[in-house]
């Protein structure tokens, strides 16, 4: 136990000698605290160079996360802009044909009921139109069906509160027409590849010329004269038939109607030079 005692002290006695070295000013070159700060020192600088990187790493991560947020809020506002942008876009091609359709509602001389497209039937094209339009709002059967660029069809069948329009391709669509520049008179019939023709008797295809504009002859009262129908865009008028045929371009886009006008007031009126001043 004495043993242990003086080693104790021995001990004691070297760290405070350690001690009071390192806190001596003037030390040797390589006196103890030079020695321990030799270990120590290197040590010290990875600490501070690992603490540095760690931070630098750490101040990447949050900005990266910075502009991760950043960059979704960007795309979110540029989404919402787009669909603003779509949205806005859509009202104002609306707003433009109601005005197209209030303007000739305001000029023709014929009682006219505005109607929206809520249906359309396809078969490779569109086949018929059903309007929000019927018996209710006084729409009858055979009313004939129009928007500012010319014919639709006409009415086939009635409900309480929707009416299905026959487009001009349907097969069994007929209308009697006029060649408007050479007054040649003929029938457009719809194909059925969905085509629209304009059949005449072969001795007037002198009287039709591509580029010709057909128009609505009003014989039978149910269109009035001078709905333009299309215009020819080909035509066959072989001598060894009774009749020639003409191709035709409608004037009416059947796939893009969304609003008609339908005339539930008839009259005799010819319609020409107010689908001519449109």
């Amino acid at each position: 136990m004495a043993y242990r005692k003086y080693v104790l002290l021995v001990s004691v006695l070297l760290v405070s000698l350690l001690l009071l070295t390192l806190q001596v000013p003037g030390q040797a070159a390589w006196g103890p605290g030079e020695f321990v700060s030799w270990f120590t020192t290197p040590a010290q600088v990875l600490v501070t160079k690992a603490h540095r990187s760690a931070l630098s790493l750490w101040t990447a991560y949050r900005s990266w996360q910075d502009l991760k947020a950043e960059n979704r809020g960007l795309h979110a506002e540029v989404e919402r802009l787009r669909v603003e942008s779509l949205q806005a876009a859509e009202l104002r091609q609306e707003t433009n044909r109601l005005r197209r359709l209030l303007a000739l509602k305001e000029r023709l001389p014929l009682e006219t009921l505005s109607g929206e497209v809520i249906g359309k039937e396809w078969g490779g094209w569109v086949r018929s139109l059903t309007v929000n339009r019927g018996r209710g709002a006084g729409v009858a059967r055979l009313t004939p069906v129009i928007v500012p660029a010319g014919l639709v069809g006409r009415v086939v069948t009635v409900r309480a509160n929707a009416a299905v329009i026959q487009l001009l391709n349907d097969p069994a669509s007929a209308v009697g027409a006029v060649v408007q520049r050479t007054r040649a008179q003929g029938v457009v019939e719809g194909e059925p590849g969905g085509g629209v023709r304009f059949k005449f008797l072969a001795r007037e295809g002198a009287g039709v010329h591509v580029g010709d504009l057909i128009v609505t002859s009003g014989v039978g009262g149910l269109f009035p004269r001078g709905l333009p129908v299309g215009r020819v865009s080909a035509v066959d008028d072989r001598a060894s038939g009774l009749f020639g045929y003409a191709g035709l371009a409608p004037v009416v886009d059947f796939a893009r109607v969304e609003e008609v006008l339908l005339l539930v007031g008839q009259s005799a009126a010819d319609l020409g030079a107010y689908f001519a001043a449109r």
